[in-house]
This record gives C-alpha cells, sequence and structure tokens, in this order.
C-alpha cells in the first residue's frame, strides 16, 4: 500500500514537470530532460536512503547504542558533511555534475559496505569494542561521499533549469529527498524486520531472498547490518545508469545553448580559481544570508527526521502507532507536499524570490514546535502531526534555499560551490542539534521541541532580511518579459 502511494506522488510529480513549462520548451527537450534528471534525482534519493539507515540501525543495535552514542557518531558524520563542500563544491564546479554523482554514489556504497561489515563483526560477537570511535571514522567517509550528492545535481540542473523554472525544480528537488527518506525509514525498518533471527508468520518473497542473503544459519542474532548492504547494492546499479544516461548540459546532448538568466549571465567566458569560487560564497552578503537560513532549517530538518522515531522508542505514543509505523512514508508525503507548496508560491506568487516562502514556513514551524512542546507528553497524535508539519515547512525552505537560492546567486559557474557551502551548513546546524538533543533528551524530552524554537524565530528574521532579493540577470528578464507581456 505504502509503495503505491510513492509511486502515486511520483506520477504526479513527473505529471507537474511536464504542465509547468513556463518558457515554452519543446516536448523532445522536456523528454530528454526528464531522461536527465530522473536517474540523477533516484541516486541522490537512494544516497539518503545509505544516509538515515543509520538512524533506522540505532534502534536495532538496542544496548550498544545510546542516544548520545548516536548524537556523536551522527554529529561527526554531518560536521564532516558540512566542511567538506569547502573543497567538494570548487572541485564539482570544475568537473562537473555527472563525475560528481559518481564519485558520490561509489564512495557512499564503499562505505556503508564498511559499516555493514562492522555491525555483522560486533552483532555476531567476532570483535568486540565501542561503536562510537569506529561508527564516527566509516560515518565521516560516508557523509563525505555524501556530500558530492546535492552539489552534483544542482549542478546538473542549473545548465537545464531556467530561474522562473527552478522554483518547480526546488520542489522536484525536495520529492526526490523525500523518497530517499521515505527509503530510509520504511525500507530499512523493513529490511530490520525481514531480518530478525525469529520469523513470526509465513514469509513473503522479499524476506525469503533478504533472509537467504543476510540470515546466517544457527546464528540467533538480528542481521541488523543488512541495512547498510542493501542500500550500497543499490547505488551501484544507479552507478552504471547515471553513466549511460546523464549530460552535463543542453548543448551536450544535441540542443541549442539555453541561458537560464541567473548570475552567471555574461560571465560564462569568465575563468574562476578556487579562491574566486569561494567568494562568490563569502563576499556575497546574500548568499550568507541564505546559508545562514539554511543552518537553522538544518536544527529543525534533522531535529525531527532524526529523533521522533527515537522518542517514540523511548516514550510510547499510543493513539499515534500509525504515524510511528509508517513514519518514511509520512516523511515523504509532508515532503513532497511542502517542497511543492515553497517552490509554487515563490515561483507563481513572488516573481521567483526565494525569501518570503522561507520566511513564512520558518514562522509556521516555530508555531508547530510551540504546540510539540505544549503537548509533548500528554498528546501523541498531536505532537505526532506537529512533527510532520514541521517536516514539510523545512522541506520547503531546504529546497529553495540549498536547491534553488544557491543556484540563482551564484550562477552556474559557481553553483557547485554556492550550493554546496549553503547545504554544508544545514548539516553543522544538524551536527550542533545532534549532540545537544542527545544530551537533552537523556534528562528530559521535554527540552527537545524547546530547544527547536529559537532556531525557528532566527531562521525567520534572516529570510524576512532577503524578501526582495533577485540576481541581477533574473530581474532584468523579469521586467523585460512583463514589458512585453504588456504590450501584447
Amino acid at each position: 500500500m505504502s509503495l503505491s502511494i510513492v509511486f502515486a506522488c511520483l506520477f504526479v510529480v513527473v505529471g507537474i514537470y511536464f504542465y509547468n513549462n513556463p518558457l515554452k520548451h519543446g516536448p523532445w527537450f522536456l523528454s530528454r530532460r526528464f531522461i536527465n534528471w530522473f536517474p540523477l534525482g533516484m541516486t541522490y534519493a537512494f544516497l539518503y536512503m545509505g544516509r538515515y539507515n543509520l538512524t533506522v540501525a540505532k534502534n536495532g543495535f538496542g544496548d550498544l547504542m545510546t542516544n548520545q552514542d548516536f548524537g556523536l557518531i551522527f554529529a561527526a558524520g554531518t560536521i564532516t558533511y558540512g566542511l567538506s563542500f569547502l573543497v567538494n563544491g570548487p572541485l564539482v564546479d570544475k568537473i562537473g555534475g555527472k563525475a560528481g554523482i559518481l564519485i558520490a554514489a561509489i564512495g557512499a556504497s564503499g562505505a556503508n559496505i564498511a559499516m555493514g561489515v562492522l555491525t555483522w563483526m560486533v552483532v555476531t560477537g567476532r570483535t568486540k569494542m565501542n561503536l562510537v570511535g569506529a561508527f564516527s571514522v566509516l560515518y565521516a567517509l560516508n557523509m563525505y561521499f555524501q556530500s558530492y550528492g546535492a552539489v552534483s545535481i544542482i549542478k546538473v540542473k542549473a545548465n537545464w533549469f531556467h530561474v522562473r523554472e527552478r522554483g518547480v525544480f526546488g520542489a522536484i528537488f525536495g520529492t526526490l529527498i523525500s523518497f530517499g527518506v521515505y527509503f530510509a525509514f520504511d525500507w530499512g525498518k523493513a529490511i530490520l524486520d525481514y531480518t530478525k533471527a525469529q520469523v513470526t508468520g509465513p514469509e513473503t518473497w522479499m524476506q525469503s531472498v533478504l533472509r537467504s542473503l543476510f540470515v546466517p544459519e544457527g546464528v540467533p542474532v538480528n542481521a541488523t547490518w543488512a541495512v547498510f548492504f542493501v542500500p550500497a547494492a543499490i547505488l551501484l546499479v544507479w552507478v552504471v545508469l547515471d553513466w549511460w544516461l546523464i549530460r552535463e548540459t543542453p548543448e551536450s546532448a544535441g540542443f541549442p545553448h539555453l541561458d537560464p538568466h541567473d548570475a552567471s549571465s555574461g560571465h560564462m567566458h569568465e575563468e574562476l580559481t578556487t579562491m574566486d569560487l569561494l567568494r562568490k560564497v563569502f563576499g556575497n552578503p546574500v548568499m550568507l544570508l541564505v546559508a545562514g537560513v539554511e543552518l537553522t532549517s538544518g536544527v529543525l530538518r534533522n531535529g525531527i527526521m532524526q529523533w521522533y522515531t527515537v522518542f517514540a522508542h523511548d516514550v510510547k505514543q499510543p493513539g499515534a502507532e500509525g504515524i510511528v509505523a509508517n513514519w518514511g512514508l509520512l516523511l515523504c508525503v509532508f515532503g513532497i507536499v511542502g517542497g511543492f507548496a515553497g517552490g509554487l508560491i515563490s515561483d507563481k506568487f513572488f516573481q521567483s524570490r526565494r525569501g518570503p516562502p522561507a520566511a513564512l514556513f520558518s514562522c509556521f514551524m516555530l508555531m508547530m514546535a510551540a504546540v510539540m512542546a505544549m503537548f509533548i507528553f500528554s498528546a501523541p497524535m498531536v505532537v505526532g502531526i506537529a512533527a510532520l508539519l514541521i517536516v514539510a515547512a523545512v522541506t520547503g525552505v531546504h529546497s529553495l534555499m540549498s536547491g534553488t537560492a544557491a543556484a540563482d546567486f551564484g550562477g552556474r559557474k559557481a553553483t557547485a560551490t554556492c550550493s554546496g557551502i549553503v547545504d554544508g551548513c544545514v548539516y553543522l546546524g544538524s551536527g550542533v542539534q545532534s549532540v545537544c538533543v542527545g544530551y537533552l533528551s537523556a534528562r528530559s524530552w521535554q527540552w527537545w521541541p524547546l530547544f527547536l524554537m529559537p532556531f525557528a524565530l532566527a531562521g525567520a528574521f534572516i529570510a524576512w532580511k532577503i524578501w526582495n532579493e533577485l540576481p541581477a540577470a533574473t530581474r532584468k528578464y523579469i521586467a523585460e518579459h512583463e514589458t512585453k507581456g504588456a504590450k501584447a
């Protein structure tokens, strides 16, 4: 049932993509662009499965990994992810998004295999060690390669999508993230359930396959390691498809040159050094404000996705069992709604300005975090719904800032660097919340939503500061387009 809902969402997203055509592209261009972004996007979705599978595995480890242990391991990975963009962003701007996504998928697959081997050795008693140190190193390695993913998809997107189309593509980007979260949480949980040592009831064909692959005969332990091996294998399949199908630019696929009218318009002939690329971010006040919004959204985003299932495991949620059981599917659906709401509001009501919907969504997250704080121990269903609404809003903000605004203001020449550093701020924020919530939840879960509230307020204020900002080339294009429309 849940898979049918996800496929239905996918068909709706693809339909919206083909319907939304403000620049009147030809049908073959739209089709070839779809052939380009779909495998790229699905690779990114399965990178998410290989990223948040640690969160799923946490409950499978039981006493081997405490909340504080998990918080430290996750923080090591997210901080590595954030800092990696100082190197990986300029590198992807040089080598291109296709090469970048191949590096991401191959590297993350290898890191997941290593985490699976380590889990197998520890769970089966072949070695004894403190999981914090070993998993921190391997998860940090995984997240280093993961950091190539977002910048690569946005790098290719910047060449294929005009600024006036990027709000909707930002929504598609958010949808792909939501699919990845679904794969991580619901498929990951199913993998854990199917590979338990003791099985009750008749086996499905998938359960039979997974058990034959991962559950050893005569070993009375759950095969937690399968949650790392499965996404590693899937990623390698997408590597082959990416190598075959992706083209870096419309020109490389046989189409005429497309000018997206972003910050690089009129400057494509310029050669930029790594320092020039970094100055595009650190020397641009607007980019710093965009990064600030993403820092706060990182706290809210992973502050909910990372911890809700852990909270529900520690504090039983009577009446909200459906939310707990279908957490990945609900994250997917709410994330898609939030991503499209943000993109459509930006393009349709604010002339492709990204600040207004980000500010509005941040205010909404503040209210929902306050609702969670008020009902944290008294109304499980209210807490669950408020958490899902935060996910919807924060997906909208993330899609607009990392997936769209960074490319708009950075331009095609510096898209990977700008989007990478902005996206890195998401994970620096995530690292902060991971350590803090891991520590605070050990005292009382009441601190969880209270910790999130100031960051939502800060995000709203920073987004308000960029309410009217647009790249100069975009502003010029809109003015000329509206003048022609008025004359017509």
